[in-house]
This record gives C-alpha cells, sequence and structure tokens, in this order.
C-alpha cells in the first residue's frame, strides 16, 4: 500500500469532526440566535467566526481559536472587526472593503 492512499482516511475524522462543528454552530445560527436579537461585539459575529475559523485551520485550532474570540467578547471589551487570522497557505485578507462592511451600531 503506497503512503499517499492512507493520507484521506486519516483526514476522515478531522473532516467529520469540522462537518459536525460546523453543523452545530449553524443550528445555533438559524435556529437559536435570531431568538436572541444581536449580542456580539465584533464583526464577523462570534458564531460565524467560528464557522470560518474550523474552515480555513481546522476543527482543532479554529476551535480553538473561536474559544479565545468568545473569551474576548465581553462589556469591558470594545469590540469591532476581528477576522480569523490567514491559514497556512493563504494570503492576508483585507479586513474590510467599501462593498463588504460590518453593520454600524
Amino acid at each position: 500500500m503506497r503512503p499517499g492512499k492512507r493520507r484521506p482516511l486519516t483526514r476522515l475524522p478531522f473532516a467529520l469532526l469540522s462537518w459536525g462543528m460546523i453543523g452545530l454552530l449553524r443550528v445555533y445560527q438559524y435556529g437559536i440566535s435570531p431568538l436572541l436579537g444581536p449580542r456580539c461585539r465584533f464583526w464577523p459575529s462570534c458564531s460565524q467566526y467560528a464557522v470560518e475559523a474550523i474552515q480555513v485551520h481546522g476543527p482543532l485550532k479554529g476551535a480553538w481559536l473561536a474559544l479565545k474570540r468568545i473569551v474576548k467578547c465581553h462589556p469591558g471589551h470594545p469590540g469591532g472587526v476581528d477576522p480569523v487570522p490567514p491559514g497556512p497557505h493563504e494570503t492576508p485578507r483585507k479586513t474590510s472593503t467599501h462593498d463588504d462592511e460590518p453593520p454600524s451600531r
């Protein structure tokens, strides 16, 4: 067996974990968050940040970044624009463009 054939199998648990985590976040975003109203001090919202962090960095580092973000989201923090850091093979993204501006408060 070639080493390259086993690689997708080692990624499968991480892919399943990512899908499950993103699925739970989507349930929160579409089922629970609308009932609570806007509460996040940041843009993108903490739940959207978590989805993007998991998509860019995988389930482990993405969950760690999301947890760090949630800990920062409290009344003593000013909030603001806080994008997910770029992945290892990405170029840094612009934080905002004319068409993609965070909603004003």
